[in-house]
């Protein structure tokens, strides 16, 4: 167990509609200091939409961060005050169109803890039946259905560099299925 006998001091630099940055110094008896950037966020949720035939509905969605289109899963930050399974419902009819009957938590992650201290709420959504997605203006984003083969193969091939879908998705498949590694 790490000493906790320390004080923090906290900065922020920066406050944007969906984080802030923040300055931290810890400061410990001996007068050691560490100062880190870190970015606060107040969480979000990945959602695997599977339908009645074991496919999944994954989304080809550009991202500026990056300049590239990326393979994920669906997924969206938590409005404030929001409980994640409200926002895995209005994100996964905004972003997919598909509604579910069902949504079954899968696990929870922190998705670079290094920096960010966003946690991640997966859940798996079955029962889908489709409708128009909600999309947000300038969501460049289109649904794509994936076998769970399928899925093995973009993951051999590397086809899938979005961290949060990589890790509902190797979750969901191999302990929530229990398919063998």
């Amino acid at each position: 167990v790490p000493d906790r006998n320390y004080k923090l001091e906290i900065e922020t630099l920066h406050t944007a509609s969906r984080f802030q940055v923040e300055r931290v110094t810890q400061r410990f008896p001996d007068g050691h200091c560490f100062t880190r950037e870190v970015v606060r966020h107040r969480g979000a949720v990945v959602i695997v939409p599977v339908l009645d035939d074991g496919r999944i509905c994954m989304i080809r969605n550009y991202r500026v961060a990056v300049d590239c289109e990326l393979l994920e899963l669906p997924a969206g930050t938590l409005e404030i005050g929001e409980p994640p399974i409200e926002t895995a419902r209005r994100e996964l009819i905004e972003e997919t169109g598909f509604r579910a009957r069902q949504f079954t938590p899968l696990l929870e992650f922190y998705m670079s803890p290094g920096i960010l201290d966003e946690r991640m709420f997966a859940f798996v959504a079955t029962g889908l039946s489709a409708g128009a997605p909600a999309r947000e203006e300038g969501e460049q984003i289109e649904n794509q259905l994936v076998s769970t083969a399928e899925l093995d193969q973009l993951l051999v091939e590397g086809k899938i560099q979005d961290s949060k879908s990589l890790s509902a998705i190797l979750y969901y498949l191999h302990v929530a299925l229990k398919k063998p590694c």
